[in-house]
């Protein structure tokens, strides 16, 4: 399986304490230049640095072509991280891409790619039985996140669980 990720993914799992579970569902996620620049040098001694860092089932791939990173940068309104994710996903032809943001996870969608993001591997964990409390975990997620409890609640509810 070919998975690319932004940096919101990444960084979130850390913060959440389940950043090596992403390991037990794909053996190598591929970052581009700029997500590994955001996370581990412009981010260095913030969650995400040092575990991105020191992961060696995360592959840092440079865009095969800057110009159209830029050329996108121009045209929508998204930071080089989430753009650059999407591109590598495209040049990767990756099963899924790992993004949180709205906007960039329509965009990526648009561009055919499969979008997971940080409530949905939560799911997986536990579904998976790599994280015993979801509930504990979302109530972490919304301590360091911006989102809207009441989609939590709605994951919950569809998996039989009690809402927060």
């Amino acid at each position: 399986m070919i998975v690319a990720a932004d940096s919101s993914p990444l960084v979130i799992l850390a913060k959440l304490g389940c950043f090596d579970l992403l390991n037990r569902l794909f053996p190598r996620i591929y970052i581009s230049t700029e997500v590994h620049h955001e996370v581990v040098v412009a981010g260095a001694g913030l969650p995400g640095a040092s575990e991105v860092a020191k992961a060696e089932w995360i592959e840092v791939k440079k865009l095969q072509n800057r110009a159209d990173l830029l050329a996108a940068r121009e045209k929508y309104a998204l930071g080089l991280g989430e753009l650059s994710a999407i591109l590598l996903g495209k040049e990767l032809h990756a099963n899924a891409v790992l993004l949180d943001d709205y906007n960039a996870r329509k965009l990526a969608k648009a561009e055919g790619l499969q979008v997971r993001g940080s409530v949905g591997l939560l799911e997986t964990f536990y579904l998976r039985g790599h994280l015993p409390d979801l509930r504990a975990a979302f109530r972490l997620l919304l301590a360091h996140s911006y989102i809207d409890q009441r989609l939590l609640d709605l994951r919950l509810r569809a998996l039989g669980l009690p809402p927060l």
